[in-house]
Parts: C-alpha cells; structure tokens; sequence
C-alpha cells in the first residue's frame, strides 16, 4: 500500500525526523508536497509529506497510523519549494518543520478559506429583447432585472443587493434555466485601490548603464557567471526607477521578478511607484490576514501575476520561473528574522538567486560593509548612481554638541538650532521630518556634563546596564555598579538614557503650538495600512511635521520636506556591538537624505553627546566611502565580518551555573577541535537580558572564515536539537 514519510509540524527541536503513515484509499492522490493532519501521541496535528512510496506495512517495528484528511485542495510544496525548505533547514541548523513553515500563508495549522462570489448571465441561447417583451408590465421585478441585463452582460450578487433584486425572483430565472450562475473565487488586495497615474521617466546615463548591464545577466543567465549587482545610489538617485526598468525587461522575457523591502512602513512607497508601470502586482506584508496572504499565493502559484513585492516573508511565496530578485535598502536589520528559523533574507534571496539562475541586486545608499567590501573586491558587480536624479544638491547637516546646549541652560530635547530650523521651515509653508533615535537607549549609563560613556576599563567597550542594577563588559565579563559620580569630569548628573516619542511630541506642540503634528511610531501604526495612510497624508500636507522612531528615517520620497531633524544620532555607538558605529552612520546619511529631494535646499540638524566620533562625522557629510575606509581596517583588526562570519549561540537553564557550565563546555570542545586563525570564540557571556522568565541566558559567539566546518562541528555534536540551545548564524545583534 502507498505509505508517506512526513514531517510532523511542531516545534520542538529534538523531534528532528520524519515518520512513516499509512495513505488510506480515499487519499490516495496524495504525493510529495501536500499538508495532512495526522495522529501524534494524543493530539492532531498537521504535517508536510516529503515522500511517498509503496510498501508493506508489516515491515515495520512499530505499527502504522493512517493519514486522518489533506489540509488543502491541492499540493502545498512545489519541487522547487521542497528544495529551498531542505537548503534552509540545513544551513540555519533547524527543524525541517520550521522551515516549511515559512512557506505557508498563514498559521502553521490554518485552513486557508477561499471567498467566493456569485455571477449571474443570460444564457447565450436567450435575447434580453425578446424576453422582456413576453413579461407583463405587472412583472416589476422580473422587468428590473431584465433592464440590468441590458447594461451589463454579467451581474454580481452586490449588483442585485443594491437593486433590491430578490433572491426569489433570481431563482425563477435560474430555475428555467434562462440565467447562469457562476462561483468565481475573489481575491482580496489591500493595494486596489493604489492607482497612481502613468508618467514618462528619462533615465539618466548612470541609471541607463546600470539598467543595460543587469539586462545583460537577464537575457544571457547561461553566459553570464556574475549575475549579482550592488546598486549604490546617494539618497534620491533614482535606485527605484532603475529597478522598474529592469523588472520591465525581465517581465518582457516571460519571466517574474520579487521585490523586497526591509519593512511594511516602506511598501506603500514602492507599491505607488511600480504600479504606474505594472498592472498586476502582489503585495505582501506582515498586516495581511491569513486569507488575503492565501489569495495572495494562489494567484502567484497560476501564474496570474509576474512582480511580487513585499517584506522578507515574500520570499516563501510559490513562484517559479524568477528571472530577478531585488533587495532594497539591502543593509536594513529588518531582513533578519529574529526567531527560529534565524535567516536572514539577503543570505536567503542570494541563495534562491542561484536556484533560480537568476539575477540579484542589492541596493542602498548606505550599503553594510560586508555587501560592499564584496562589491570592492569584485564578488559582486558594482554599479554606482553618484548624484541625484533632479541633480539637486544634498542637504547640509549641522553638528550640536549637546552638552554644550546643557551648559547652556538648555535642558531640551531639542536643540536651539533644530528650533529655530523647524520655525523657519513651517514660516516658509514647507515640512520637516524629526527622527527620534532610540536604538540603544536605557543600556549604557553616561554623563550628560561631559558625555563619558562608562566603559570597561580592560577593552574600552560601553559596559551594558542591567535590570539587577549592574554594569557587565558582555566581551570580558567583568561586573561592577554605576557610579553616583562622573569618573572623567566629577560632575552627578549621571544619567540612565531613555526618551520616548510621546514626551517629544508634548515638547514638539509647546514649542511649536502653530505646526500639525504627526507620530508615526508603533502605537500608531498597529492597524493595516495604517503606514500608507500616514505617508500619503504627510505627502498631501495635511502635517507640517512628520516624526517617529526608525521608520521614518528611510525610503520616503516627499517633495516638500526641507527640514530634517535627529536627535540622539550617537546613541547606538554606547551599544556593545562591533556594528554600532555602522548603524549610527547609516542611520545619519538616510534620515539626512530625506531633505531636499526636489528643487528646494534641504537642512540638517544632527543632535548628539559624542560629535567628534567618525561615524557622526562622515554621517552629516554623508560621505559613504570616507566612512568604509575608516572602518575596515579595524573590522580587520578585530577579525570580525566581512572578514569572518558569525555564530551566535544561547545557553538557557533554570539555574545560572548550568547556564554557565553548558555554554564553557561548548568552547572547550570548540577550542580544542577548530580553534585556529579561522575560527575562534568569545565568551561565555550574560545576554544583555541576563535573566527572562526566571531563566538565565549566556552567549557564545563564535569568529570564522570555515562556516561549514563550524556548522557541521554544531551538528555532529547535536547542539541543533537541544532544546536548552540557540543557534543563530549571521546574528543582527551580538549579545
């Protein structure tokens, strides 16, 4: 009989396998591919059939359960999906489960429901004329429904509701036979009604060149070996147009393209631009509802759609045939998925890419240094789109130094200039966008007289505060308590950072009472589309200011915005993290490059407590080279990516010494089996949540160029299936 081998869908790690259950005779048309609810212990569960094959259930050790029902209508799993889940699964050293679960629409056991719709025709054999002569004049109803046949050749149920047609009087049609009634499945989009108008771009030569030579990877994938491009373009350089340009050319040759973005905040912009030039596009994101994204998929699995475009889940939908990826602003930390499966999604489409045999770009104005480096050393093709499109110039940026503000008198959030800057930009009838920067607030303790940053006093990094009250060096593990005073300057105006964009927007309305505010932060943007609404409200000018956390700082393209203003820019660099430095300058130049896209000169104010570090410098000149040739060398120095790659793994246990213990005995083992100029390991360490839910957390992070190597070390040893250990490979945040 047929017998199917099946991953049981359930998320502990140690169930690493599949089982074999018998197909009963009413289901047999499964294969390879389908989801199945199946008997596990005690419960029903779903599952993915990875195998079918015939055999006898008696040969066996244990007896056989049958298959209870499909989950769905047809095959879940394409061929090419299965081999995506399986590369998956392997390198980011999880459950097979878990990553076929990425490529379902909604929750891992959910019945995606279709929404049907009925439609109602004269049969063909039938003259609307002929018929409504042999109808009385008394007939009032049938006569109605007649005279709308006569307008429309097809009518939907909504058509007849809103004409108080009766369901009876529809029926005597359907009855005689003289009208059709059709079921046809409606597609729910939450971007139908985007219908911006269609205009005529002209490329600048830099945009032209870029175009033709990705072109040339797309209409030769067999002779073209390097099919991967990194598209660096200043703020306002046109890297949009560029990529619908290519999509045009790819959609041309009768394959499809996936356009990724970093978050949902961003997906309305590139929605608006791409649907002046496609018809038909798919838009995913996180706000969909389990039936929208399933609508979403099987219009993508009939092909009925050639651009895809959407946040890193996008990857996972069942396309074929993709001659082009694209990864906007591909340096965000928002494409790394921060729960099991850890993946991350330039890894990820780099990988699929190449299943696909097909091209890839990742595009930035502030590419990461591991994308660039690549770039540099010609792994990846380089194309450079130097000035903006309405050859307007950049924004000037202004440094304050906020201590001195503090010296001052000023006890503000905002600076006197940004004041004064935000003042003058609603007097002239133009917008700003002020960006809060919170990433890295309430962990370091610094001195807002002198701006000292307390640090560990044997390697220099900011020493991390926790909730018990103490400060740890999450690299030498070494533990004190805040001081009362300033080490450098004696001052007691210690202080423990945290601001929040309700108290901003308080001091936002007293300074300026004249200026219409509007918050774009989590709290006000939990409902869907609600980033779209906000943006476009924005873009009407229906506010004055736009301000918000890190959503703001990127990717939106609005014409009147002269104004912008960053506060707290150098917070980050007082996170214990080898990437703080990048994520500062990253966050300086793309918050800057909203300013000034149009005919109008832009203005910066950057606010911060440490001005003279080379991150804020090379940031407010947005000086992307100036600042990689800074950084290299000590990313060298310090053997970290792009000169290595990274493992991070977390030890939990009730008890801290078996934290502890469990994670010593993984660098032992390490040390004494791979440690060499490869590879090597830092820790263990407390994670900066130390302790969560009554459970301690130590890290290890391990420094190699053998990825491979160290990948199966981790798996010969079984540390993927223990449940007390996390595995993350390529990690965002180090502790």
């Amino acid at each position: 009989m047929l017998i199917a081998e099946i991953w049981a869908n359930v998320k502990v790690k140690s169930i690493n396998q599949t089982y074999n259950y018998k197909i009963p005779e009413n289901l047999n048309f499964i294969t390879a591919g389908w989801r199945v609810t199946i008997p596990f212990g005690r419960q029903k569960i779903d599952g993915f059939v990875i195998n079918v094959f015939d055999g006898d259930p008696n040969d066996f050790e244990f007896e056989l359960k049958e298959i209870i029902s499909a989950v769905d209508d047809e095959a879940w799993f394409s061929e090419e999906m299965m081999i995506s889940a399986k590369w998956l699964a392997n390198f980011y050293l999880c459950p097979l489960s878990q990553t076929m679960s990425l490529f379902m629409p909604g929750e891992k056991s959910k019945k995606i429901v279709p929404l049907f719709e009925k439609f109602f025709k004269i049969n063909p054999k039938y003259n609307v004329d002929e018929l409504m002569k042999v109808f009385p004049k008394n007939a009032t109803a049938k006569l109605k429904l007649m005279e709308l046949f006569k307008n429309k050749s097809e009518l939907k149920q909504s058509d007849l509701k809103e004409n108080k047609i009766s369901a009876a009087t529809i029926k005597s049609f359907t009855d005689l036979k003289i009208v059709e009634v059709e079921k046809r499945r409606i597609l729910r989009d939450s971007y139908e009604n985007v219908k911006p108008k269609k205009k005529i771009i002209n490329l600048t030569d830099e945009q032209k060149f870029a175009v033709n030579e990705v072109t040339k990877a797309i209409e030769n994938p067999e002779k073209v070996q390097n099919k991967k491009f990194l598209l660096y373009g200043v703020t306002g350089s046109g890297k949009t147009q560029v990529y619908i340009e290519i999509t045009k050319r790819v959609t041309e040759l009768g394959r499809r393209a996936v356009i990724l973005v970093p978050e949902i905040s961003l997906t309305g912009q590139i929605v608006y631009e791409f649907k002046r030039h496609f018809k038909d596009i798919i838009v995913l994101h996180s706000k969909l509802s389990a039936n929208e994204r399933g609508d979403a998929f099987h219009r993508i699995r009939n092909g009925e759609v050639n651009v895809v475009i959407g946040a890193r889940s996008a990857l996972f939908t069942p396309i074929d045939n993709v001659g082009l990826f694209v990864l906007d602003e591909e340096q965000d930390y928002s494409y790394k998925q921060n729960e099991s499966p850890f993946y991350h999604a330039r890894t990820v489409a780099e990988k699929f890419s190449e299943f696909h045999n097909a091209a890839i770009i990742f595009g930035s104005a502030t590419p990461s240094l591991e994308t660039y480096y690549r770039a540099e050393t010609g792994e990846i093709f380089l194309l450079k789109l130097p000035h903006r499109v309405k050859d307007n110039d950049m924004p000037t940026a202004e440094c304050v130094d906020m201590r001195e503000e503090l010296k001052r008198g000023n006890k503000n959030v905002l600076s006197r200039s940004l004041q004064k800057l935000l003042e003058q930009t609603i007097q002239k009838n133009q917008q700003a966008i002020i960006l809060l920067n919170r990433r890295g607030y309430s962990t370091f303790v610094m001195c807002r007289e002198c701006g000292e940053v307390i640090k560990c006093p044997d390697c220099g990094m900011p020493m991390v505060y926790h909730r018990d009250g103490f400060l740890r060096c999450h690299h030498c593990d070494i533990e004190t308590t805040p001081p009362d005073i300033c080490p450098k300057c004696g001052s007691r105006y210690i202080k423990y950072f945290g601001s929040g964009t309700q108290r901003l927007e308080q001091t936002l309305k007293i300074a300026l009472p004249d200026a219409k505010i509007l918050r774009m932060d989590r709290d006000t943007t939990n409902k869907k589309m609600s980033h779209h609404r906000m943006i476009t409200m924005f873009k009407n000018h229906e506010y004055d200011i736009l301000f918000g956390t890190q959503m703001v700082a990127k990717g939106h393209d609005v014409d009147n915005v002269t104004a912008v203003g960053i506060l707290s820019a150098d917070s980050m660099l007082n996170i214990p993290d080898f990437r703080a430095s990048e994520q500062c300058f990253m966050l300086i130049t793309q918050a800057a490059g909203r300013a000034g896209r149009a005919n109008l000169k832009g203005k910066v104010v950057v606010q911060a407590y440490n001005p003279k570090h080379e991150a804020v410098i090379f940031g407010c000149k947005q000086d992307y080279e100036g600042f990689f040739n800074y950084e290299i060398p000590l990313r060298k120095e310090q053997f970290y990516p792009p000169f290595s790659r990274l493992i991070k793994l977390i030890f939990t246990d009730k008890f801290e010494d078996c934290a502890k213990t469990s994670a010593q005995k993984l660098v032992d083992k390490f040390n004494s089996e791979l440690k060499n100029k490869n590879s090597e390991s830092i820790g263990p360490v407390p994670a900066i949540i130390a302790k969560y839910k009554d459970i301690y957390r130590f890290v290890v992070i391990i420094k190699t160029t053998e990825l491979e190597k160290v990948i199966n070390f981790l798996r010969e040893n079984q540390y993927n299936v223990r449940n007390d250990v996390t595995i993350d490979i390529d990690p965002s945040a180090m502790f």
